[in-house]
């Protein structure tokens, strides 16, 4: 079985979040669709290991911000390889709460929602949501999945219902970020790279950095 024909699936970028007892959470979400139109329901598909899944489930509700390609990468480093169980992962980005949710201000558009039901599967709830309000905030293309990849070179979370194990590389020499998972592989050597030099996706220093 190829598993890189699922790859021909359309996929967007998205920070579902939600709240901890007032204190706002989230994650990406890259599996996300509209299912009917009056009333207006989205799915959202959450790995049940995030920690924002556990505060769906407490809450009932959950909000969709909708990345744009010229968001900053550094929102999909913090909220997609980081646990808002120990991190407060909208400290240093700003966001607003809009339809009683918290919403990442460096987007293209949101979408509040009740959850209304849910799927279980082996590893992943997708939950349906009501439409509680939505709204537009930039203009700007949203980000595919297909665009984080091959334009930001972006890595694929454990966690997310799209991880396929990567096949191993060639000899080329590549340096991997602990933290966010982004891959250097530039023709400029790591150690010749300057002090200061920080992750294009999520803004560590070379210190977080490996080599593969």
């Amino acid at each position: 079985m190829d598993q890189t024909a699922l790859f021909k699936l359309s996929y967007g970028v998205y920070i579902c979040t939600s709240w901890d007892e007032g204190r706002p959470v989230g994650c990406i979400a890259n599996s996300a669709m509209q299912i009917t139109s009056a009333p207006a329901t989205v799915a959202v598909s959450i790995n049940r290991v995030n920690y924002t899944h556990k505060c769906i489930e407490e809450t009932g509700h959950f909000a969709l911000t909708v990345l744009g390609e010229k968001s900053d990468p550094k929102l999909i480093g913090t909220f997609g390889f980081r646990s808002s169980k120990d991190l407060d992962k909208f400290e240093g980005f700003g966001y607003n709460v809009r339809g009683k949710l918290p919403v990442l201000d460096d987007a293209i558009a949101y979408i509040s929602c009740k959850v209304i039901g849910k799927m279980e599967t082996p590893t992943h709830t997708v939950f349906l949501g009501e439409v509680l309000d939505c709204g537009n905030l930039k203009k700007g293309k949203p980000m595919t999945y297909a665009y984080y990849h091959e334009v930001l070179k972006g890595k694929t979370s454990v966690n997310a219902p799209t991880f396929i194990e990567d096949a191993p590389k060639g000899e080329k020499e590549v340096w991997v970020c602990d933290v966010c998972g982004y891959e250097y592989d530039g023709e400029i050597p790591f150690e010749a790279l300057p002090d200061d030099w920080v992750c294009p996706l999520c803004g560590v220093g070379k210190e977080h950095f490996h080599r593969k």
